[in-house]
């Protein structure tokens, strides 16, 4: 089955190229002219992932990607943006976006992510099928409602936070490397701070650990991270 993505773009020429590239690389595309009307299809319709621009007409990119997320809706949201500011960025991702592309953008490195965001949903689907919970020592997470808790109590964590912490747990015992994270959290290839992985596992482990015995993330030196059920 062809996986359909949804556009969310009000400039009617780059809609139509995306729409044009997209099926001509086998997916099908819908398009939607302003936030208003995008956020209804998508949250009518299913869709494997979404094309979002910030700037829209009636509803603003981030003001759908919230009201999105806060409906409990999860398909993977890419960003377009006109503005190559940090601000948008940290917005985006901060509303739960999976990644982001900054107009003028090469179609092959757009087309990129898409195939990204597109097998890391298809690893989550995968998962879920398998069993709903995910449990390591006292950690529960019910991919089902996205809730985390340990030894019974409950854990906020940002849709970014879930994102890593959820492919660990995928993977346990095996150890991840920056770039397996980055490549299949994010999306793409980040060629910003380094450290930004480690900010992100500092705060996750600051949410898992505190008030708790033992910890569950583990630094391999040199190498990366991981969730060891042992």
């Amino acid at each position: 089955m062809k996986k359909h993505i949804l556009i969310i773009e009000d400039e009617a020429q780059i809609a139509k190229v995306l729409k044009i590239e997209l099926e001509y690389e086998g997916y099908t595309a819908t398009i939607r002219h302003d936030g208003k009307s995008g956020l209804k299809t998508a949250l009518t319709e299913k869709f494997d992932l979404i094309l979002l621009d910030i700037m829209l007409p009636e509803l603003s990119g981030i003001e759908v990607l919230r009201r999105l997320r806060k409906a409990g809706n999860y398909t993977p949201v890419i960003l377009l943006t006109a503005r190559n500011t940090t601000l948008d960025k940290v917005m985006g991702l901060d509303q739960g976006a999976n990644d982001y592309v900054t107009k003028p953008f090469e179609m092959e490195e757009l087309l990129a992510r898409v195939r990204s965001c597109i097998r890391y949903k298809s690893l989550i689907e995968e998962s879920n099928e398998e069993k709903s919970l995910l449990i390591v020592k006292d950690l529960v997470v019910n991919t089902d409602t996205r809730e985390v808790t340990r030894n019974g109590k409950s854990i906020a964590l940002t849709p970014k936070e879930y994102d890593l912490l959820l492919y660990l747990l995928i993977n346990k015992n095996k150890v991840m490397t920056r770039e397996n994270i980055l490549t299949n959290v994010w999306g793409y290839e980040y060629e910003g701070e380094t450290n930004m992985i480690d900010v992100h596992i500092a705060h996750l482990r600051k949410k898992l650990d505190e008030g708790f015995g033992s910890p569950l993330i583990h630094t391999v030196w040199g190498v990366g991270y991981v969730i060891r059920e042992k």
